[in-house]
């Protein structure tokens, strides 16, 4: 059985808010085709409604899909998914599915029906593409609003990240395959 629940919109930028590395999904129906690519650039933009920007180059088979089905997914692996994160950041989709090259499992997004994951991994959040502005024609950053969200319970509590145990933290990527995880919570005093 999952431990993921819904997280709640209102909550939803928290989930980037510290800069995780992660792995965004594609799919285009009209030709049956998916992807998942890992990203180091994601970010909350706007709380209501929750808004986030990614990074995607123009080139590559996760933009082309993005842009036709105007959705995508964002995915917060953990620990436990580094080897799927780096392997799906170092080869295209173009010509294979990399879920089932690496073995990846996946779930469709409640609202999108995008492929999210949660084996291995954390947090997803399924996100429909804003329009492209000018800037898009020149820059690689797009835009989506967050219409659902689910994250594992025993690592995403009200609202927040727990993120004590090592096999429960999030990545961070560094460069050349190498992450390192999210560190011990410190609380600010009253």
């Amino acid at each position: 059985m999952s431990a993921f629940r819904p997280v709640e919109l209102k909550h939803a930028s928290r989930l980037l808010n510290h800069g995780p590395t992660v792995l965004i999904t594609s799919h285009d129906e009209s030709i049956g085709r998916r992807n998942v690519m890992a990203a180091a650039w994601s970010m909350p933009v706007e709380f209501a409604p929750p808004r986030i920007a990614i990074v995607v180059d123009k080139s590559t088979w996760s933009r082309e899909l993005i842009e036709r089905s105007g959705k995508f997914g964002i995915v917060i692996p953990g620990v436990a998914a580094a080897n799927w994160t780096y392997a799906v950041g170092s080869i295209s989709g173009r010509d294979e599915d990399k879920f089932n090259c690496y073995g990846i499992p996946t779930i469709h997004g409640p609202k999108l029906g995008l492929p999210v994951v949660e084996e291995k991994c954390l947090a997803w959040m399924e996100c429909q593409l804003l329009p492209l502005t000018s800037a898009a024609e020149h820059y690689d950053t797009l835009f989506g609003e967050v219409v659902s969200a689910g994250a594992d319970e025993r690592a995403f509590v009200a609202g927040r990240w727990l993120l004590d145990e090592d096999k429960l933290s999030t990545l961070h990527h560094l460069g050349a395959g190498t992450f390192v995880t999210s560190g011990k919570r410190v609380k600010a005093l009253d």
